[in-house]
C-alpha cells in the first residue's frame, strides 16, 4: 500500500481554497499569492466564486509562480439546490481556463442551472481535483452529499468557516460516506477572504516529487497527502494488531473508525504512539488524528482495512 508517507517525493504545504477581489475577497490576486508565499507555503489555489455576477472568474495566477512557489488554477463552483434550499458550493482545483460555466448568476438556486452532481462530474472529467466544500457551514445532509459521486474529497476543516461562525468541520458527513464505502480523502483549507482571521489556519501537506501543478494534482488525486493545523505526521504503519504513528510532539493520537469505534493514546511530547486495532474489527476503515499541546490537529486520509 502506498500512502502519503511511503510515496516518493517530499511534502509540500498548500492551501486549496482562497478568494480575491475577483469575487468576494478583499485583496487582489497578486497580494493573496504574495502573502501565502511569504508565509512559507509551497503552493496555493485561487478559487474565486464561479458565478455570473463576478463574470465566472478563472483567475490566471501563473505570473505569480516562482522557483519555490507555484499556483494551481481553480474555482469554487455553484449550481443546483441542497435540501435546505440553498445553492451548492463545490471546490475544483486544476480546472482548464476554458471550462464551461454553469448558468448560475448568483449564490441562489437558479431554475435553469445544471445540478451540482453534473457540474462536479464535468469538473472532474476536465481534470480537476473535486471536493465537497464546508459541509457543516452549508448545512449539508447525508442525502445531499451522496449525490456528489464525482468528489475526490470532503473538506474536513475550513478555517474561514471556523473563524466566521464556528462551523468549520465536515467529519460527520465524511465518516458516514466512508462507512457507505465511498473512497474519499480529506482536505483542510483556509477559504481565505482576508476580511477576518480566516487565513493560514488549515492546509494540506502533499507528497510530490516536484513543486509543479501537475505533480501536485496527481498526488492529491492519489490521496498522497494529509491535512493539518500545525502538527506533522511522519509515518503511519498498520499491522495485524496495531496502528503505529510517528509525528511531531503530540499530546494525543486518536484512531477513528465506523460508528463508535475509536481509541486514543494520551501523553506528553509523544512522537510515537501505537494504537491497538481490537476496537476496529468491524470497521472497514480507520483514520488518524494527531493533537499537539496547543490543541492544533492533523488528520490522515482514511485507510481501508
Amino acid at each position: 500500500m502506498t500512502d502519503a508517507f511511503t510515496a516518493p517525493g517530499r511534502f509540500l504545504r498548500g492551501n486549496l481554497h482562497t478568494h480575491s477581489t475577483r469575487s468576494d475577497g478583499v485583496l487582489p490576486p497578486e497580494e493573496v499569492c504574495r502573502r501565502y508565499r511569504a508565509e512559507g507555503y509551497d503552493f496555493m489555489a485561487l478559487t474565486d466564486h464561479f458565478v455570473g455576477a463576478f463574470k465566472y472568474p478563472m483567475v490566471d495566477t501563473r505570473d505569480f509562480r516562482t522557483k519555490d512557489f507555484t499556483t494551481l488554477i481553480g474555482a469554487e463552483l455553484h449550481a443546483g439546490t441542497m435540501q435546505n434550499g440553498e445553492v451548492w458550493h463545490i471546490l475544483a482545483v486544476g480546472l482548464p481556463f476554458d471550462f464551461t460555466p454553469p448558468d448560475q448568476p448568483w449564490f441562489a438556486p437558479h431554475e435553469t442551472s445544471e445540478s451540482a452532481a453534473t457540474l462536479a462530474t464535468r469538473a472532474r472529467d476536465a481534470g480537476a481535483f473535486v471536493a465537497v466544500a464546508h459541509p457543516q457551514w452549508s448545512g449539508l445532509t447525508l442525502a445531499d452529499a451522496r449525490t456528489i459521486e464525482a468528489a475526490h474529497a470532503v473538506e474536513i476543516y475550513n478555517h474561514g468557516c471556523y473563524a466566521g461562525c464556528d462551523r468549520g468541520d465536515g467529519f460527520a458527513i465524511n465518516d458516514l460516506l466512508l462507512t457507505e464505502g465511498r473512497a474519499l480523502s480529506l482536505v483542510a483549507t483556509d477559504d481565505a477572504h482576508f476580511s477576518e482571521p480566516d487565513h493560514f489556519g488549515g492546509w494540506v501537506m502533499v507528497k510530490a516529487e516536484e513543486n509543479d501543478p501537475d505533480a501536485i494534482l496527481a498526488a492529491l488525486k492519489a490521496g498522497h497527502h494529509y491535512s493539518s493545523q500545525g502538527p506533522e505526521i511522519r509515518r503511519v504503519e498498520i499491522t495485524d494488531k496495531a496502528v503505529v504513528v510517528e509525528c511531531s510532539a503530540a499530546t494525543s493520537v486518536i484512531v477513528q473508525g465506523k460508528g463508535t469505534a475509536a481509541r486514543a493514546i494520551h501523553g506528553h511530547s509523544m512522537t510515537r504512539a501505537e494504537v491497538l486495532l481490537e476496537r476496529f474489527r468491524n470497521s472497514p476503515w480507520i483514520r488518524v488524528t494527531v493533537i499537539d499541546a496547543a490543541g492544533r490537529r492533523a488528520w490522515t486520509n482514511p485507510y481501508w482495512l
